[in-house]
């Protein structure tokens, strides 16, 4: 075994998948949606399920398959054309989806994002909540964006750059995105004909992205770059991205099984730390919780997730999702965190039992104030606060 099938092997270990699929591949030469392709991947994917995997995917097509039904030759220009088209395209694409997923006895659901819904904390969260409830529930939600109400203002651009945010929106540990190349390679392969595969490189290597074409096909939108964008996208949450030829057969179970096939950029650390490091270091503090000092040891100590008994003081005005600082009694910054509840919400359940919170609220979102994933210690670095 070479090296490089070696550092394959752990893609075999039960893990959680995002797989974007474009239009390039979906799509019978722009004559409808190829439906041998896709019940193939839905062979694959339940297959991954069989062994412990769990998958999102993320699919281009509505717009190709709307151009189709409506009989138009030629992509639109005009945005109301193409958000008609993605109308009309997206039942069929869902409908196919679903027919083929439910041969093997698997259900599937459709989320439609815009750009917007992952920019606005709550809507994020939201949307976080939704996939991750249909994944726990055995469900593989079909993502797509809502191209038939996105504005320019709020488009993604293209479902490469949405499947990277999906990644980091669901930890995923990793991203493989089919297109109708074979990977990336030193070269553009289609007019040098001694270019060669990357099979292995570091997501946001500069030399990496120096590789990358800027073609564009005729029905998507991405060319190569937007696909490296979107593996640097999806390292921020630590997670792996392969870049693969959607028209192999059994592609997903080959990547699966460690195959040589496609290029696989690595994050370059773990989905923890890298977490760990975007909370500690990219947002805001909106606000700060003080602590008792049985909620400050196990917090500081054992890095347990922070439940509302445990606070004694909430100050700063703060939303679900917003990242807020956790002090002991002198003062000195145990940890940050993401917030489950508001400032509001906060004032009214600190210091109460969690199973008091819906009584409290008249509802419970969840039983931590902050979850243990959402949450980096500090070890007491943090100034002292003014009394």
């Amino acid at each position: 075994m070479t090296d490089i099938a070696m550092s394959r092997a752990y893609l075999a270990e039960p893990g959680r998948w995002v797989i974007k699929i474009g239009s390039a591949v979906l799509t019978n030469n722009g004559l409808g949606l190829d439906h041998n392709r896709i019940n193939g991947w839905a062979d694959d994917v339940a297959w991954l399920r069989e062994r412990g995997h769990e998958v999102v995917l993320v699919s281009s097509g509505a717009v190709a398959e709307g151009l189709v039904r409506l009989g138009w030759k030629v992509r639109p220009k005009l945005m109301h054309q193409l958000q008609a088209a993605a109308a009309v395209g997206q039942t069929g694409l869902v409908g196919t989806y679903e027919q083929a997923f439910s041969r093997h006895g698997i259900r599937t659901a459709q989320v439609l994002l815009t750009a917007d819904d992952l920019a606005h904390r709550r809507r994020y969260l939201n949307a976080r909540s939704t996939v991750q409830e249909l994944i726990a529930l055995g469900v593989v939600p079909i993502i797509n964006e809502n191209d038939s109400v996105g504005t320019e203002e709020i488009r993604f651009g293209d479902n490469d750059t949405l499947a990277g945010l999906v990644a980091n929106l669901i930890e995923a540990d990793r991203l493989v995105i089919l297109t109708d190349q074979d990977g990336l390679f030193d070269a553009d392969p289609r007019v040098n004909p001694d270019a060669k595969i990357v099979r292995e490189g570091l997501a946001g290597d500069p030399a990496v992205a120096a590789m990358a074409g800027m073609g564009m096909g005729t029905l998507g939108r991405g060319g190569m770059i937007t696909k490296l964008r979107a593996a640097v996208l999806a390292a921020r949450s630590g997670t792996d991205t392969l870049i693969a030829g959607g028209k192999h057969e059994a592609v997903i179970r080959r990547l699966a099984s460690g195959e040589l096939l496609g290029s696989l950029l690595k994050a370059g650390t773990t989905p923890v730390r890298a977490r760990k490091q975007w909370l500690a270091g990219q947002l805001t503090i909106k606000g700060t919780l003080v602590l008792d000092d049985g909620a400050a040891k196990v917090l500081s100590e054992a890095g347990r997730s922070l439940l509302p008994v445990g606070i004694l003081q909430v100050s700063g005005d703060f939303e679900r999702g917003d990242l807020v600082s956790c002090r002991n009694l002198q003062g000195l910054e145990l940890a940050r965190g993401l917030a489950n509840y508001s400032s509001v919400e906060a004032e009214r359940i600190k210091g109460v039992a969690s199973q008091r919170i819906e009584s409290i609220l008249g509802y419970c979102n969840d039983e931590e104030m902050i979850h243990r994933n959402n949450l980096v210690l500090t070890g007491g670095s943090g100034a002292a606060v003014q009394k």
